[in-house]
């Protein structure tokens, strides 16, 4: 089976938000809450409370995203929902009217497709919220309520509340705040399915699924994607799978996954022992022991090797998220690091994705403070902001950094090597991740060509035949294009 995927995503910058951190709404824009209590945007955020962002103030933010050569949004939940984070869903219909409701996104909407910039949703469909209208109904009703079977319940008295009382249905990770729909009721299929033609029909470019694998009835996510592509065959669809994901990556199901694969060798070759392991509690996700050049290489041949090459290049790759600390923290406020992650970010197959406020060095340790807000300008990073600014002109550039194959040229001690190649035109990419000044011997026969002109970072190639030398001070990346 020939595998399709949506070429735009292999050509998209992505830019993660968590809508109430990026960016409150200028004067006027509110129709509702416009002197609501929320917490001081500069103060460290908490679990529950509320900063304030909204829809509106990313759409008046545009122009910043569109500057720095941002093509795609991804945000987390915009649905309304009891919490900031949005992730325990009311309303599937319904814009939260924190974030300005269904008028603002529609207005956002537009405007960010007049930009040539896609859409794409947090679709939470494993779980909804005690605030549910159909499980409300239960907590109301009991027995007596027609949605019984649209979730699990186990046992009456309900305890919804309660923590010393049974919850007697099952919630999310056991979490009584997140009552589990039952996925073996057609009904409640059917309602999924319905919510993400909506929205796809409203015009959003694409689904981000939440924990998708918890879903585990048969044919639910080739169903859900036959759907989708009926409405838009260039509708991307990505699960949130940390892990091996051939299981939804067959071409009948997901167009890729959050691709924590990558995230893991990356941080564990650039960081290395910088790394603060206290960050990384869930086994699913550890970016450690530290890697040497030998070492990334064979885990990323190995990534490679693992999906079918479509694939691979519409995967959502990234260096952090609003579920993990922030690299600039987990590597202890070092910038190199940062940088040098983000070149081999940006450099490699897939779509990549900064997690908002990445770009200028905002800091921040596990959930919550993962999750600040968005600072003034006077407290921006200007060099990371900068090092992002061009390298994402770079990968723009050069279509070679977004589809060409990639070949791996060399690995030794610190230094790691690769080129990518697309109809002739060809770029070498190398990186130093140790402290001091290396050289590595490449060879190079698989290239049509020898680059030579340093188009990003600093550092020296010298060819000989059909072998090469690299020289990379300390710390530091450098790509050549052919001059």
């Amino acid at each position: 089976m020939k595998i399709q995927t949506p070429d735009w995503v292999k050509h998209a910058v992505f830019y993660q938000i968590f809508p109430d951190r990026f960016a409150r709404s200028e004067p006027g824009r509110r129709k509702l809450l416009k002197n609501a209590p929320w917490e001081p945007w500069e103060e460290k955020p908490t679990l529950q409370g509320y900063k304030g962002g909204d829809l509106w103030g990313v759409l008046d933010r545009l122009d910043y995203l569109q500057d720095l050569g941002i093509n795609a949004i991804y945000f987390t939940p915009i649905f309304q929902s009891a919490c900031n984070h949005r992730y325990h869903t009311h309303d599937y219909y319904r814009i939260d009217p924190l974030l300005g409701g269904n008028a603002a996104f529609k207005a956002l909407l537009d405007a960010a497709h007049e930009r040539d910039l896609k859409i794409v949703l947090d679709g939470v469909f494993n779980h909804a919220s005690r605030g549910f209208f159909f499980f409300n109904d239960i907590l109301e009703n009991g027995p007596y309520s027609p949605w019984l079977d649209w979730f699990k319940i186990e046992d009456w008295p309900l305890s919804a509340y309660d923590g010393s009382q049974p919850a007697n249905y099952v919630g999310w990770a056991g979490n009584r705040a997140l009552p589990q729909f039952n996925h073996e009721n057609p009904e409640v299929r059917e309602y999924i399915f319905e919510i993400a033609e909506y929205w796809l029909e409203f015009g959003i470019d694409g689904w981000r699924l939440d924990v998708p694998f918890e879903i585990k009835v048969p044919g639910f996510w080739q169903e859900f994607r036959d759907r989708v592509k009926k409405i838009n065959p260039d509708a991307y669809i990505v699960g949130e799978v940390w892990v091996d994901a051939r299981e939804w990556l067959d071409g009948t199901q997901f167009d890729g996954v959050m691709n924590y694969r990558f995230t893991e060798p990356t941080l564990a070759f650039i960081a290395g022992d910088r790394i603060v392991r206290d960050y990384f509690p869930h086994s699913d996700y550890q970016p450690f022991p530290a890697l040497d050049a030998p070492g990334y290489g064979d885990r990323i041949a190995q990534l490679l090797d693992l999906y079918p090459w479509d694939i691979q290049l519409t995967q959502l790759n990234l260096l952090d998220s609003h579920d993990t600390a922030r690299l600039y923290t987990c590597a202890q406020d070092d910038r190199p690091t940062v940088e040098l992650a983000t070149l081999l970010l940006f450099t490699f197959p897939g779509a990549p994705s900064i997690y908002y406020g990445d770009e200028i060095g905002l800091p921040g340790a596990d959930d919550p403070d993962c999750r600040r807000s968005f600072p003034p300008s006077e407290q921006w990073d200007r060099q990371i902001l900068e090092y992002h600014r061009r390298l994402i002109a770079l990968r723009h550039r050069y279509p070679a950094l977004r589809t060409g194959l990639y070949l791996p040229l060399g690995a030794q001690g610190m230094i790691y090597s690769f080129a990518r190649q697309l109809d002739g035109e060809e770029l070498v990419v190398a990186v130093n991740a140790g402290t001091e000044k290396a050289q590595l011997s490449l060879t190079a026969s698989r290239l049509q060509s020898r680059p030579s002109q340093c188009v990003f970072g600093n550092g020296e190639i010298a060819w000989d035949g059909d072998r090469a030398t690299v020289s990379l001070e300390g710390r530091s990346g450098a790509v050549w294009a052919v001059s």
